[in-house]
């Protein structure tokens, strides 16, 4: 199929890069991403995938390694890495975002501890390499330009510590990802990129930093060179176009639309797409409707906050050009589900804000609506404007880690936005409002019917485990009465319905887990407060011995009551509430011996 594929497309080759000398053993590493409100965690088991995205940035390098290198990958999140296979290799290469921080380096001390040196890129090293410990070889920003100048090094057998450059390279030299490595049943979708690059330079977001205000593309050719690989590699269903604002260079997305209905046509729709775009892809007709021809059945729009004078301080003036929710409805419309994001905490956010967040993703209609607490990234003009006014900007531990913490210190009252923020998570993924913008989404959208979700074997599985699983969960009242109320409105459309509510189980079980940990959390700061007073009061006892035995008996209980509630947390959510126990259980303990020792001495 390479080779194929090599004569028909002669400019994009399979294997960027000629014969070496010195073949090597290379493993490609994908560390583990969080549960996250993206990762569809609890989505996964009802389709019977492992994880929802490839890593495409790998699959990308290990396509611009030497041909005849030894390469595997291993996807953390699809399968484990064991000591044997980190041994086996000659070098490990390891790509990361901030969100996978913790694995990351999880990882790097396992190649150190083993002796294997570790070369080390993506986004996450990009950004923080200067924190960074254990990394031998770092080779940042675009492989393109950087992995060339290592690989030299590698072969000259001087390979040095550190590889950047602000070059931004034509990504006509970038090759087929080497989609061959990976275990394509594992994900729910796979992944491409058309372009790098977005023309708008929001102050939080570090998309420019990373690849500039010019939106980079792919030629049309490149494009569907990659279309004909995944088929003859017989994927078919969802594929992700990585693309940061795949609408970013307007003039090259245009034709490039046009090609890609045109092979969906002649291929029966084997792709049902899904990318990121600005706002202003709803003020294009001409756009919206190629893209519903080309097979596009999803966009996600950074709509941030329904407050026009936030939009315009953040530097988001592309989405004060029109009511975002006629821009909204709009695409909808036209065939094409909006998953919208949205954040909380910026400068100019009042008091009510919680509220108009949750006004407008009610009335829009957003099923998957992704609110966070504003992060603070690094190489962002946010990031430099806060660190010039003394905002105590700190290291992030990824956007949407959904510890309840923030990284800078916000203009309302930290208490305040943390409340407004869990209020939003309780109200928006309540399964009764949950299902009602599911039946909002299914009465507004016209999909393209060519395109529509196919009900193949995944499908099928998905349903038959919805209906016998669903039923019967904490919320499946609500469940009946949206599949009831589906069958009505859009009876077609019952697998688009169904596949909704799939997404909404990871949806509230991922509310509900972050909410338990968070009340966890409040619970021990306030068995801390309550042990202190406590304490005071034994000091203070006329019977030292019996005071003494009772503040041992009280923090016995308090523990007793923190470990049942750390049981009863999902598991993925239990490391988290160890966490907390470990740190209460270690305050009661060392304030139950001062105490102690302060009481016999008292009646000594």
């Amino acid at each position: 199929m390479a080779a194929k594929l090599e004569r028909k497309y002669p400019m994009q080759s399979i294997h960027a890069r000629g014969t070496r000398p010195s073949p090597r053993r290379a493993l490609l590493v994908y560390p583990e991403i969080p549960p996250t409100y993206w990762s569809f965690t609890y989505t996964l088991p009802f389709i019977g995938k492992k994880a929802s995205l490839p890593p495409l940035g790998l699959l990308t390098v290990a396509a611009l390694l030497p041909r005849e290198w030894s390469l595997r990958v291993v996807d953390m999140n699809v399968e484990p890495l064991d000591d044997g296979t980190i041994r086996d290799a000659d070098l490990v290469f390891v790509s990361a975002m901030l969100i996978q921080k913790a694995s990351f380096d999880a990882v790097v001390r396992r190649c150190n501890a083993l002796g294997v040196p570790v070369v080390a890129g993506g986004p996450y090293p990009t950004e923080c390499h200067a924190s960074i410990a254990g990394v031998d070889h770092f080779v940042l920003n675009e492989a393109e330009v950087t992995l060339p100048r290592f690989l030299d090094d590698l072969e000259a057998g001087t390979p040095g510590p550190l590889y950047q450059s602000d070059d931004r390279p034509d990504l006509a030299g970038t090759p087929f990802p080497r989609y061959d490595l990976l275990k394509r049943g594992a994900y729910s979708a796979l992944a491409l990129q058309f372009s790098r690059g977005c023309p708008f330079d929001c102050e939080f977001c570090d998309i420019v930093p990373l690849f500039g205000r010019t939106a980079r593309v792919k030629s049309n050719a490149q494009m569907l060179g990659e279309f004909d690989l995944l088929y003859g590699l017989g994927w078919r269903g969802g594929l992700f176009l990585v693309d940061d604002n795949f609408i970013g260079n307007r003039r090259q997305v245009l034709p490039l639309l046009a090609d890609m209905a045109r092979w969906q046509e002649r291929h029966g729709y084997p792709f049902s797409l899904f990318t990121e775009v600005s706002i202003d892809f709803a003020l294009d007709d001409a756009l919206l409707a190629l893209a519903k021809r080309a097979g596009f059945t999803m966009v996600f729009v950074g709509i941030e906050t329904p407050d026009t004078a936030t939009l315009a301080c953040i530097g988001k003036r592309q989405n004060t050009r029109e009511d975002m929710l006629e821009s909204v409805k709009r695409i909808q419309r036209n065939g094409i589900e909006v998953s919208g994001g949205f954040i909380v905490g910026f400068d100019s956010d009042t008091g009510d804000i919680f509220d108009r967040q949750i006004a407008f993703i009610k009335k829009s209609g957003i099923v998957q609506a992704m609110v966070g607490l504003l992060t603070v990234l690094p190489t962002t003009r946010l990031h430099k404007r806060l660190e010039a006014e003394g905002r105590a900007v700190s290291e992030s531990g990824g956007n949407n880690t959904h510890g309840l913490e923030l990284n800078y210190e916000p203009r309302m009252d930290r208490t305040e936005l943390l409340n407004g923020y869990k209020r939003i998570l309780r109200s928006i993924y309540a399964p009764r409002a949950y299902f009602a913008r599911c039946l909002t989404h299914l009465r507004q959208v016209k999909p393209n019917r060519k395109a529509a979700l196919k009900v193949r074997w995944t499908e099928l599985r998905a349903g038959w485990r919805s209906f016998t699983r669903q039923p019967f969960s904490f919320y499946g009242f609500h469940y009946l009465m949206y599949i009831a109320q589906a069958l009505a409105v859009k009876p077609r459309m019952l697998p688009e319905a169904v596949t909704l509510a799939v997404k909404g189980h990871h949806f509230f079980t991922m509310t509900r887990g972050i909410l338990a940990v968070d009340a966890l959390k409040e619970r021990a700061e306030r068995a801390r407060a309550v042990y202190a007073e406590r304490i005071a009061r034994a000091r203070a006892s006329l019977d030292p011995s019996r005071a003494a035995l009772e503040l041992g008996k009280y923090k016995a209980r308090l523990l007793r009551d923190a470990r049942r509630r750390v049981r009863r947390l999902d598991h993925d959510f239990r490391r988290m509430g160890e966490e907390i126990l470990a740190g209460l259980e270690e305050f009661l303990d060392a304030s139950y011996r001062r105490a102690a020792c302060a009481v016999k001495k008292g009646r000594d």
